[in-house]
């Protein structure tokens, strides 16, 4: 990330140190015993599970990070920035409402949307993740609110178990949850197939007042930890289909922000192919034009149709 970050400056970006995030912002949706407890581990080294661990500076990261994310999509909403980038971890699309898991503490994306709705003037604020995993956490934050849009692409099934398409959102939020799981061995065609029959339109008929990304990278070919086969030009198409969504809806109001990516040299390209897509200094992003979606592709899109169809104009 620092060498993306160093990249972009020499282009003439600007590259900003983030601030903390308040106890307050956090606490938007997050259990403030929680935060408390998770405060008390500073200086210390601790497993929370066993995926999931402290080191004697990582509260003040993780804090650091869920500031970096809160900066993004103020800067995003003033229109000082076109498109803003948070490059962070800890990750934090896996942290729950109390507690955490999957490498994540605080839910960075959820405290960006709920800073954006609950003093940005944001009604609606969708989020799209395109990160390998599930987002367990970011779902169960905002699967009753209907003013968050959740959509989410990822391996199934895989950790952390969740995001069937069947899971749509629960009472008032019903159908503003959207799963798109992929079966191992998905493509760069079948990420392509399930944008475009639901995971655009959708976006469309929502018409977010922001647009904010959960940008995990592990979906990547070479990725140790997944079994998919994306690549950094899949991604760079995924972003700008997103790109161009923000532009219809939001006044470009687009902030992304890292999740997972394992792969130093996958996530080091899959990375500059994104920054290079939002600053618009390469040739525009197409999809990978020489494979056909798989039966994966079709099978999520039929599935989350016949999910989603009293919701949504989806076919």
């Amino acid at each position: 990330m620092d060498a993306v970050a160093a990249r972009w400056r020499a282009q003439g970006g600007e590259v900003v140190a983030p601030r903390e995030a308040t106890h307050e912002q956090l606490a938007r949706v997050h259990d403030v015993h929680y935060i408390t407890r998770i405060s008390e581990l500073r200086d210390r080294a601790v497993a929370l599970d066993p995926d999931t661990y402290t080191s004697p500076e990582t509260y003040e990261i993780s804090l650091l990070a869920a500031g970096a994310a809160i900066d993004a999509v103020e800067r995003a909403m003033s229109g000082s920035h076109a498109y803003t980038f948070a490059l962070m971890r800890p990750p934090g699309h896996h942290a729950e409402h109390a507690h955490a898991m999957g490498f994540c503490l605080f839910n960075n994306v959820a405290v960006a949307a709920a800073h954006a709705r609950q003093t940005l003037g944001a009604k609606r604020v969708a989020i799209v993740d395109y990160d390998v995993h599930h987002g367990n956490g970011t779902q169960h934050i905002f699967d009753r609110d209907a003013s968050v849009l959740y959509l989410s692409t990822h391996q199934f099934p895989y950790y952390p178990g969740t995001g069937a398409v069947e899971e749509i959102g629960i009472g008032p939020g019903e159908g503003f949850t959207v799963n798109l799981p992929l079966a191992s061995g998905g493509t760069d065609a079948d990420y392509q197939h399930v944008f475009d029959r639901v995971a655009l339109p959708i976006l469309r008929q929502f018409a977010p007042a922001l647009l904010l990304v959960s940008a995990g990278f592990d979906a990547h070919q070479r990725d140790p930890l997944a079994t998919m086969r994306a690549t950094e030009a899949g991604f760079a198409a995924m972003t700008m289909a997103l790109r161009r969504v923000a532009d219809e809806c939001c006044h470009g109001r687009m902030a992304l922000m890292t999740e997972g990516g394992y792969d130093l040299k996958a996530l080091d390209a899959s990375l500059e192919a994104v920054v290079q897509t939002l600053s618009g200094s390469a040739h525009e992003p197409k999809w990978p034009a020489d494979e056909a979606p798989s039966t994966r592709g079709r099978v999520s899109a039929d599935a989350a149709v016949q999910a989603l169809r009293p919701y949504w104009k989806v076919q």
